[in-house]
C-alpha cells in the first residue's frame, strides 16, 4: 500500500491558478537522494555518505527540481517497517520511490585511496525502470563538499540534458564549511540521540558560528526539548537572506509563543508569512496577535479561506469573532468546525454557548467557566513548504509566459538579481538564462549572466557577456565588470579605462564612485590616477 499519508503531507498543497500547469511540472522532478554506499571499509566515514543527500537536495533544488527531505525519507522508511540507516537494494530502491511518487533516485557509493575520496553515483528513472550510465568525480578528502558539488552537477545533467546552470556555478555556489565543521553537522542530523545530536550541532556552530545549517538544525532540537529561549536564540542566528530562513523563522516563532514571549512569536511568524504565506504560518501569526489581547479576525481568516478543510482555522476564526463580538458568523465558523470533526468537545462548548449569545454580544473576557483560547499550528513539513514555493515558482512561469518578450526578460533580470544578493548564483544564473531566451537583445541579462560568471571564476566567458552587453548599449555595469575584469587580471590601466567610461555615463553612480576611489587609493602615485568626468 503506497504512503498517501505522507504523499499528502509532503506535497498536498493547495493550487491556484494555474496549479494544473505547475503540479504537471513538479511531478516531473521530484527527486530521491539516498544515502550513498561506503565501499572504503573504514566504518569511521559512514558519515561521509550520509552527506551525499544534504549536499546533493541543496544543489538539485538550485536547479530546480524538488527533493525529498531528511526527515521525510526517514519517515518514509519508518513506515515501510526499514531501519532509518537501510541501504536498500535496487528493487527495494524502486518500491520506495514508487511509495514517494518520486520521478528519480539518485543512489552511488564512495571508496577512498589515500586521502583522495572516489565517488560513482547513477539516476533511476523511476517512471521508465531505467538506470543510468555511471558518473564518477573524485578529489582530496578535505575537499568533500567541492566533490559532491561536482557529482550533484553530473547528476543533475543526466536528469535534464538541457540543464541551463553552468559546472562552474555549480561548483562556486555557497554553503561549504571546513570539513570537520560538516562531519559533526551530518553526524549530529543522522543521530538517533537527542543528546549526541545537540552536542555535535553544538560542535560544528563551535567551529563555523554562521553556520546556517547547523544553527537550523540545532535550534529544530533545543525546541524539541523544550528549552524554548535557547531555541529562539539560536534559530534567530539564521540570516533573513539564506534559504532556510522560512522554517528557522517558523520555529523561531514556535519557541517564541511558547516562552509567552507573543509579540516576537508575531514577528516570526509574519517574516514567514511575508515570503510564503501559508495556511498554518497565517494561523500562528493569528494566534499570537490574539493572545496579546488584539484583534485577530483577518488573519485567521486568511487561514480558514486558504484550507477551508482544516477544522482549526475554522475553530480559531470563531473565537476571535466571538471577542469582536460579530456573533452570526462566529456561529457559522463553530459549525464548519463541527462538520469537520463532529466530536471536538471544544467547538461543541463553543457552539453551544453562540447558540444563545445575543448578536453583538462578546466572548466575556474573565469567566472562569468558558475561556476558550485560539489553537496553534506545531507541525511543520519542510518538503510541504518547498513545494508550495515550487509551485509558486512554477506558477510564475506561467504567467512569465504570458507577458511580451522584452518584458518577460526584464522579469526575470528583478528575479536573478534578488537572486544574486541572496547568494544563490544558481537559480539567478537560470533566471538570466531564461531572460536571454525570451530576448537576447537584452543588455542587462547579458551583464548579469557576466556577473555569474565572475563570481564563478570564468573570467573569459564573464567578458565576453559584457562586451555583448555594450555591443547593445553602452551601460555601467558592463563598464564596471570590465573595470572588475581587468583589476583582476592586474591590469589597472586597462581598469582605470572603464571606470572612467562609466562614470561619463553617470557621473553620480556609487559603484562607479567607489570602484574609482578603490583604484586611487591602490595605486602608486607615479601611475595615472582614474580622471573625473
Amino acid at each position: 500500500m503506497k504512503i498517501r499519508v505522507l504523499a499528502a503531507a509532503v506535497f498536498g498543497v493547495m493550487l491556484s491558478a494555474g496549479g494544473t500547469q505547475a503540479q504537471s511540472a513538479v511531478n516531473g522532478r521530484v527527486v530521491l537522494v539516498l544515502p550513498f554506499e561506503n565501499r572504503s571499509g573504514n566504518a569511521s566515514l559512514n558519515w561521509v555518505g550520509d552527506s551525499f543527500p544534504d549536499t546533493l537536495d541543496r544543489r538539485l533544488n538550485s536547479a530546480g527540481f524538488l527533493t525529498i527531505s531528511h526527515d521525510d525519507r526517514r519517515f518514509a522508511l519508518e513506515h515501510l517497517g526499514l531501519p532509518s540507516d537501510f541501504r536498500p537494494t535496487r528493487a527495494t530502491t524502486i518500491r520506495i520511490a514508487q511509495q514517494l511518487d518520486c520521478n528519480y533516485v539518485v543512489i552511488g557509493s564512495f571508496n577512498t585511496s589515500g586521502q583522495r575520496i572516489l565517488i560513482q553515483s547513477q539516476v533511476l528513472s523511476v517512471n521508465e525502470l531505467k538506470l543510468s550510465t555511471a558518473v564518477e568525480d573524485s578529489a582530496d578528502l578535505n575537499r568533500l563538499y567541492d566533490a559532491e558539488n561536482a557529482i550533484a552537477w553530473k547528476v543533475a545533467r543526466q536528469i535534464d540534458s538541457h540543464l541551463n546552470v553552468a559546472e562552474g556555478t555549480f561548483l562556486a555556489a555557497s554553503g561549504a564549511v571546513p570539513l570537520p565543521a560538516f562531519e559533526d553537522y551530518i553526524r549530529g542530523t543522522n543521530s538517533s540521540s537527542p543528546a549526541d545530536q545537540i552536542a555535535r550541532l553544538k560542535d560544528a556552530i563551535r567551529l563555523v558560528p554562521n553556520y546556517p545549517d547547523a544553527l537550523l538544525a540545532l535550534g529544530k532540537q533545543q525546541y524539541a526539548a523544550q528549552d524554548y529561549g535557547a531555541a529562539a536564540a539560536t534559530l534567530a542566528k539564521v540570516p533573513q537572506d539564506n534559504p532556510m530562513a522560512l522554517e528557522a523563522g517558523f520555529y523561531l516563532g514556535l519557541s517564541n509563543f511558547n516562552s509567552n514571549n507573543y509579540a516576537a512569536a508575531y514577528s516570526a511568524f509574519s517574516f514567514v508569512a511575508s515570503r510564503l504565506p501559508l495556511p498554518e504560518v497565517l494561523n500562528n501569526q493569528g494566534v499570537s496577535l490574539a493572545r496579546q489581547g488584539k484583534d485577530a479576525v483577518e488573519e485567521l481568516t486568511k487561514a480558514s479561506t486558504a484550507d477551508p478543510n482544516d477544522e482549526d482555522y475554522h475553530y480559531n476564526l470563531a473565537i476571535s469573532l466571538y471577542r469582536r463580538g460579530d456573533t452570526a458568523d462566529a456561529l457559522k465558523q463553530a459549525d464548519a468546525a463541527l462538520k469537520l470533526k463532529p466530536n471536538d468537545n471544544e467547538a461543541g462548548s463553543l457552539r453551544a454557548r453562540l447558540s444563545i449569545a445575543p448578536a453583538g454580544s462578546k466572548l466575556p473576557a474573565n469567566d472562569p467557566n468558558f475561556s476558550p483560547v485560539e489553537r496553534i499550528r506545531r507541525t511543520y513539513s519542510e518538503a510541504s513548504f518547498r513545494q508550495a514555493a515550487f509551485q509558486l515558482n512554477q506558477m510564475r512561469e506561467v504567467r512569465l509566459a504570458m507577458l511580451p518578450p522584452a518584458q518577460r526578460a526584464n522579469e526575470y533580470n528583478a528575479i536573478a538579481q534578488q537572486y544574486v544578493s541572496e547568494g544563490l548564483l544558481p537559480q539567478a544564473e537560470a533566471m538570466y538564462q531564461s531572460a536571454l531566451e525570451a530576448d537576447s537583445a537584452n543588455p542587462a541579462s547579458h551583464v548579469g549572466l557576466g556577473t555569474i560568471r565572475e563570481k564563478s571564476g570564468d573570467a573569459e566567458d564573464a567578458r565576453k557577456e559584457a562586451e555583448a552587453s555594450l555591443h547593445l548599449k553602452p551601460n555601467v555595469p558592463a563598464y564596471l565588470l570590465l573595470a572588475r575584469l581587468e583589476i583582476a587580471a592586474k591590469n589597472i590601466p586597462a581598469a582605470v579605462g572603464f571606470v572612467n567610461k562609466a562614470t561619463n555615463l553617470e557621473p553620480h553612480n556609487p559603484d562607479a564612485i567607489a570602484l574609482r576611489m578603490s583604484l586611487q587609493q591602490a595605486r602608486p602615485a607615479d601611475q595615472p590616477q582614474p580622471t573625473n568626468p
